[in-house]
């Protein structure tokens, strides 16, 4: 898998591996700054395609192959 940059996130599609809340395919819907603006990026917004319920996940948790797929699968 590339390596992903948090900068570059924002609405890209991905699958979560197990269920969430009966929701398979996400979207990023925001990347969320930090206040000081030499902070480092830390959290994502993403959506649930259908229901588009919204949650906040640590970016890095999409690294994880065993949480998320990239893209929809």
């Amino acid at each position: 898998m590339n390596p992903l940059h948090p900068k570059k996130l924002l609405l890209t599609k991905w699958t979560a591996v197990k269920v969430v809340a009966k929701q398979k395919h996400f979207l990023v819907s925001e990347v969320i700054l930090p206040d000081a603006p030499d902070g480092k990026i830390e959290w994502v917004e993403i959506e649930a395609v259908y229901s588009r319920e919204k949650r906040r996940i640590d970016w890095r948790e999409l690294t994880d192959a065993s949480l998320w797929l990239q893209g929809w699968v």
